[in-house]
């Protein structure tokens, strides 16, 4: 069995810091070749919630060499046609590409290499690459998930292997509706890592301020009430059906879901946000993969999102430089809670 995983920054490396010590030969790419170098000389070193420090097998995509069973890709969704045409050619003849990737990239993958090749998988924790070789655990041990689920084809075989891989590192939850995984994902990203990447803090930020926990629970309303008119069946989040809890009709339920957003984060309130990340490096961000597929959405839906819209808005204007993040930003919402 040969596996690798594309794209290993802060997830990719924490997830393969995990697998080799637990005995599984993983090979980690990047192109980043500060990060791989350091990688091969020291090991992945994982602190945060966690510390450890283990060996690796470090590469850059230049020295790949096929045929891979599994390919575990965490590369950014904006060069996904380029990327997964490259990874095409090095699957084994049963091979399959799981990608971690945000908002609903699943569909777009399989156009290039088939849904018998193509597994979904949500993660449910968060990480930071600190420096190269060292990666941030940001989220509580006990709250470390993956949801996963098949397209059309995948074979039990296939699935198994992905699944016993993945639970050398936490529990694997089996996903039979994908779409709605999905959509529970896009949820968390798009209300707490876009506010989050508004006002350049972490997920905590967002849900212990009275503005953001107002525009969190609005912003998350406004994705729920988008993914049913899209058909979609939100599934649960670690054992809590988030539309029971956050979606609301009156005031009081309202009320009652933004109280609850701080319990909620708890575990996971030291999350940074991954857009956030790259705009502090200068690289552009998945906006329009994370609240722009919610707007997409609502614009085929007929539902509308103009906070979500505002929330693109404000982050394109940070990317080109024309905003800075800041808690200030919160106050650009003003006009659409009056």
């Amino acid at each position: 069995m040969k596996c690798a995983i594309y794209g290993a920054g802060s997830l990719g490396t924490v997830l393969g810091a995990y697998m080799s010590r637990a005995g599984v030969p993983v090979e980690l790419v990047n192109r980043n070749k500060a990060h791989i170098a350091i990688l091969k000389e020291k090991g992945a070193t994982i602190r945060g919630t966690v510390d450890f420090n283990t060996p690796v097998c470090a590469l850059t995509p230049e020295e790949m060499q096929g045929s891979y069973d599994v390919i575990f890709l965490m590369t950014k969704q904006l060069q996904n046609r380029e990327v997964v045409t490259f990874l095409k050619p090095l699957l084994s003849e049963t091979g399959v590409v799981v990608t971690f990737q945000n908002g609903i990239p699943e569909p777009g993958i399989a156009e290039i290499i088939g849904s018998d090749r193509t597994i979904g998988c949500v993660v449910e924790w968060g990480a930071t690459l600190s420096e190269p070789g060292v990666c941030v655990m940001t989220s509580d041990p006990s709250a470390l998930s993956f949801h996963m689920g098949r397209m059309e084809g995948i074979t039990d075989a296939q699935f198994e292997l992905v699944k016993g891989l993945l639970t050398k590192m936490c529990p694997v939850d089996v996903e039979e509706n994908l779409i709605g995984a999905r959509w529970s994902k896009l949820l968390i990203n798009a209300t707490f890592s876009g506010l989050g990447t508004v006002i350049g803090g972490l997920f905590g930020d967002v849900s212990g301020s009275s503005s953001g926990r107002e525009l969190a629970i609005r912003t998350m309303k406004e994705c729920i009430d988008v993914g049913h008119a899209a058909g979609a069946s939100f599934v649960p989040v670690q054992g809590k059906d988030i539309t029971k809890l956050f979606y609301y009709k009156s005031a009081a339920k309202k009320a009652f879901g933004k109280f609850l957003l701080p319990i909620a984060m708890k575990k996971h309130r030291l999350i940074e946000p991954s857009m956030y990340q790259d705009i502090k490096k200068g690289k552009p961000c998945e906006i329009d993969a994370i609240n722009g597929v919610v707007c997409e959405w609502g614009r085929k839906c007929g539902v509308p999102t103009p906070f979500n819209d505002r929330i693109v808005e404000i982050v394109k204007k940070i990317q080109n430089g024309e905003l800075s993040c800041s808690k200030d930003n919160f106050g650009l919402f003003a006009d659409l809670i009056k």
